[in-house]
């Protein structure tokens, strides 16, 4: 299924070496305990035997008259300091609803305070602090975040009276950041309106801890399932909250839930706890809510198998590249010019990410390519590094003749490059300088560089097509690596869809399929022999020296 190195057996045959179909192998079990594990969730094992008090029904199939109510306070305790702010007085949990109110804010959480919503369900015509079978959540209805820095222009003169005091307070906020109170203007509830019945000895955990279950005379029953759908927060909806805030509006959304889909919110909801404690932003936990609040179920399997292909093929293309160029010894036939451009465009796309604050899920892998990259060109230079005393110097290694040759059609295709990439990118950056706004020269800088690489980029990886077609040869490509990376950029063209980027790393991950195609075209063109030495070292087709035997 995957491509491995081969080595000689002592009895002269052939066999692949262990690593790749391990790697597979792996990947396969993997595969499969994940699907283990989601059936275990999906599935819920429903009592059968309701004799005794063996099973544990809905409190639904009794069809109580039920009533929504929805107060604010400044505890998650309310202690006696709630508002209400919205009620339903007879509840009918099976409709939907979605309906806009006005909220007002308490002096506290104008004063970058916080403020919280606990949702009752429970009995028609009583107090829901009075009534003992009444299920409730809390949610905040606050979170904090950084402020965006503003964007003015360079050139243009004129500003705003508005425009300078953003720029006034943009400027003491880069000098001590602070975060800010955000408004949440959506709220999501769902109850779970399955009539299933539990087995009372094999309630599955997740569930267990949202379950209020009674003893009605001899039954039992557990309340409705309230559950509050935090990963519908997301950071679109949220509005800042300053001093001269005196109310804002929140959204309230209700509809049904099954217990599968139930279930599954369940365990997402906690992988973005785990995630908000390990550290990470709201805007990089908003890419994984929008990977499943976006997607239906289909395409959220779809999501899940990208994903671990995406895994796989990343692995074993930094495996084989790094090994491929561990051993490279001869740079002939290789466009050490589109190495170091390719460096360069790698280091240049980091910080652009950066700057654009994307989510770690596209920000780490992007930093462990760059790594690899800053090695690849040390290799392919033959750098050494020499330390006198504290001074470090530099030696670049000697080219042989047929390096000397590759170079020369090289800096031919750069030349002509050049002619057409440098009026673009100049003409790229000082329009942006006078239309478009930043937040700072650097963020020009950044911005205008990874344009030009995104929009220019992929002419700077002809120069390889170019010494392909002058020495009419292939060989000298690492076909293991460009495949996994062939098969990958396939992949990052569904990511894009599934996470968001920037427009113009969108728009890259295209245009790097046109090359790919080149490349395939032109290893149809110019077929490599089977007397090549492959990158694993192994010769495949050997003719004998003289004759076998005698005459």
């Amino acid at each position: 299924m995957f491509p491995a190195c081969y080595s000689k057996a002592p009895n002269g045959k052939f066999q692949k070496t262990s690593f790749t179909t391990l790697i597979a192998g792996v990947f396969i079990v993997y595969v499969l305990h994940t699907c283990w594990m989601i059936y275990g969730i999906v599935y819920t094992k429903p009592c059968v035997n309701f004799k005794g008090d063996n099973c544990i029904a809905s409190y639904l199939a009794e069809k109580p008259r039920l009533q929504l109510s929805i107060y604010t306070s400044l505890k998650p305790k309310a202690d006696g300091e709630h508002r209400l702010i919205f009620t339903v007085e007879d509840f009918d949990i099976y409709s939907s609803f979605e309906r806009t109110i006005n909220v007002s804010l308490p002096t506290k959480t104008r004063d970058n305070g916080t403020l919280y919503v606990r949702v009752f369900v429970h009995h028609a015509g009583m107090s829901p602090w009075q009534d003992s079978r009444q299920v409730n959540h809390v949610a905040q209805l606050t979170t904090y975040m950084l402020p965006k820095p503003s964007e003015v222009s360079f050139i243009s003169s004129q500003e705003t009276a508005w425009q300078g005091e953003e720029r006034e307070h943009s400027a003491e906020a880069a000098t001590d950041p602070q975060p800010i109170p955000h408004w949440r203007s959506r709220l999501t509830f769902n109850i779970m309106a399955e009539d299933f019945a539990f087995s009372r000895g094999a309630v599955p955990s997740d569930v267990q801890r949202y379950l209020r279950v009674f003893q009605s005379e001899k039954k039992m029953l557990y309340l409705p399932v309230l559950f509050i759908d935090e990963l519908s927060n997301r950071v679109r909806d949220l509005m800042e909250i300053n001093s001269t805030t005196t109310e804002l509006p929140l959204t309230l959304s209700h509809n049904t839930i099954s217990l599968v889909k139930f279930r599954i919110w369940i365990h997402m909801q906690d992988i973005v706890y785990s995630l908000q404690r390990f550290g990470f932003t709201e805007k990089d936990v908003d890419e994984f809510k929008g990977i499943f609040v976006d997607a239906g179920q289909y395409f959220l399997s779809l999501t899940f198998f990208v994903a671990m292909c995406h895994l796989l093929y990343d692995f074993l293309a930094f495996k084989n590249d790094i090994s491929f160029w561990k051993k490279q010894k001869s740079t002939a036939g290789i466009s050490t010019k589109a190495v170091l451009w390719r460096c360069f465009g790698t280091v240049v796309i980091l910080f652009y990410l950066r700057n654009e604050q994307v989510s770690l899920l596209v920000l780490i892998p992007a930093g462990i390519g760059t790594l690899i990259e800053v090695w690849k060109v040390k290799k392919a230079f033959r750098i050494q590094i020499l330390w006198s005393d504290i001074k470090p110097v530099f030696q670049f290694g000697k080219s042989s003749e047929s390096e000397k040759r590759t170079e020369e059609y090289d800096t031919q295709a750069v030349k002509y490059l050049s002619y057409f990439l440098c009026p673009l990118s100049l003409g790229g950056a000082i329009y942006s300088i006078i239309y478009v706004k930043y937040n700072g020269w650097f963020s020009w800088l950044i911005n205008s560089l990874a344009y030009g690489v995104h929009g220019f980029g992929f002419l700077f990886m002809l120069p390889q097509l170019f010494v392909n077609y002058k020495l009419k040869s292939v060989a000298h490509i690492p076909w293991r690596t460009f495949m996994y990376k062939a098969f990958n950029t396939v992949i990052d063209d569904i990511f894009t869809v599934i996470i968001g980027m920037p427009t113009s790393h969108w728009l890259a991950c295209f245009r790097d399929d046109v090359v790919f195609l080149i490349c395939l075209y032109q290893r149809w063109l110019y077929p490599v022999g089977a007397t090549r030495v492959d990158e694993c070292g192994v010769l495949y087709n050997v003719k004998p020296k003289g004759k076998l035997h005698k005459d």
